[in-house]
């Protein structure tokens, strides 16, 4: 990927704001203590009466040794092993709620363990949780079955374990391969490690291996990520995830030990990403939804050809399922067009669940409106493409009508730079436009006026 003839430098400046990544839509900025535990347990009991429908189970396993200074994930740092084991207490009893409301509704057609790093948990606190979820959960044959490992600390007889229960995508953090800027985010991997680890899950029968590298981090250069991404090319892993970096020291405050004048400038980032494009692509990856990459081979990659790709808390995915439940400190659920969070404090969340009460802070429920908006958001962000016909016809709305206002916004934006075409039929994101989705999607956003001139809120879209 070059730069877009188009894009300018004062025109890169104009789309290089602040904007979601649409995880949900409404985003976590909208969530609400107006939505109890109690709402929640209502929500439960409404999903219990469509029993035929699979699930998708999140648990949120937020402990690791030490932090990492570009970290954005709700994480706990601590070295006593003891923490753990009490946390997979409590989970025990989160679990054990959910499933008495839930009833006969347990099909479970995708499962996920982060973090934090998940494999911070000794082999028996593994097998322990594994048997928590399963004794009231029926993993589907073909289910998507994942965890989030660390290469440093992720051991042989973890991967053993994890692939005789059944696990069978294993996604790694790499972030860059170059010493300088593992100095800068203070986290020290090595090549080895990474190379080792990948050769060992191979090695074990896993076919679905997921990389994730981040761009604009401090002390990246485009010479010192080029040979990142050529290193990665030689390891072949089946998935790439290349993020942006989200620098939110207002959010993260430990974010504050990066200092902004080390991050790369917002051209020298997009050539960072421009560089993961070209050495994937050549490579023989195809581009996957936002920041994704993925072999031709892969199950996302013919999802993305068929248009049949979604996603939801946990990332793009080819398991849909309507209705996700979230275990664990600061998880989220969707459930019946609800959004539902739970604390992010373990103090908070041990409390709630010893007393038998849902560990729900806050959350939303979509209205008619959102989940029109939801709809289109999703289909954007997952396909590039939206089929206007189709959202007439689920909502019963005259596109060009309702979504005036948005249209004029696109054409007037992404549509004059040529990062979008639109159609009475169909709008699609062009390959130069899809470094700028988010900024596409914002177009639909009907909360992101709401919220102009208040604090900064989002990570930059570039």
């Amino acid at each position: 990927m070059t730069m877009p003839a188009a894009l300018t430098a004062e025109r890169l400046a104009r789309y290089d704001r602040p904007g979601p990544r649409y995880t949900s839509y409404p985003t976590a900025v909208e969530f609400n203590d107006g939505f109890t535990a109690e709402r929640y347990l209502e929500k439960l009991d409404d999903a219990a009466q469509r029993p035929g429908e699979p699930l998708a189970l999140y648990v949120h396993l937020p402990f690791c040794a030490e932090r990492c200074s570009f970290c954005g994930c709700n994480v706990i740092i601590t070295r006593k092993r003891g923490v753990a084991e009490r946390y997979l207490d409590h989970l025990e009893r989160e679990i054990e709620l959910v499933a008495d409301r839930l009833g006969q509704r347990n099909e479970v057609v995708q499962l996920h363990w982060g973090g934090g790093t998940p494999t911070y948990l000794a082999v028996p606190e593994m097998q322990r949780l594994w048997d928590v979820l399963t004794r009231r959960f029926s993993v589907l044959p073909g289910a998507e079955v994942a965890i989030e490992v660390d290469p440093r600390v992720t051991s042989a007889e973890q991967v053993e374990l994890l692939t005789s229960l059944g696990f069978n995508r294993f996604s790694m953090g790499v972030q860059d391969f170059d010493p300088a800027v593992q100095d800068a985010i203070a986290r020290w991997q090595t090549y080895q490690q990474t190379r080792d680890l990948h050769e060992h899950l191979r090695a074990s029968g896993i076919e679905s291996i997921n990389f994730d590298l981040v761009y604009g981090l401090p002390q990246q250069t485009p010479e010192s990520f080029r040979d990142t991404v050529a290193r990665t090319v030689e390891l072949r892993p089946d998935r790439l995830a290349v993020y942006s970096y989200a620098f939110v020291p207002w959010i993260k405050a430990h974010q504050k030990q990066i200092h902004l004048e080390d991050l790369p400038p917002r051209e020298v980032k997009l050539e960072l990403f421009g560089i993961a494009y070209e050495g994937f692509t050549a490579a023989g990856y195809e581009q996957i939804g936002m920041d994704h990459f993925a072999l031709p081979s892969d199950s996302l990659a013919r999802a993305a050809r068929d248009r049949t790709l979604h996603r939801n808390f946990m990332g793009y995915t080819t398991h849909p399922a309507d209705d996700s439940i979230g275990f664990g400190v600061s998880a989220i659920s969707e459930l019946g067009g609800a959004l539902a969070q739970n604390t992010k404090k373990l103090t908070r969340y041990e409390e709630a669940v010893l007393a038998g009460v849902p560990p729900v802070e806050r959350g939303f429920e979509r209205s008619r409106d959102d989940a029109i908006r939801r709809d289109v958001i999703q289909s954007l962000m997952c396909n590039f493409h939206l089929d206007v016909r189709a959202i007439e016809r689920t909502h019963g709305i005259d596109f060009a009508d309702y979504f005036a206002d948005s249209l004029h916004e696109l054409e007037a934006g992404p549509g004059e730079h040529g990062f979008v075409r639109v159609s009475p039929d169909a709008i699609d994101v062009t390959g130069e436009g899809r470094l700028f989705v988010r900024n596409v999607c914002m177009a639909f956003d009907a909360y992101l006026k709401r919220h102009e001139g208040e604090t900064q809120r989002f990570s930059r879209t570039v």
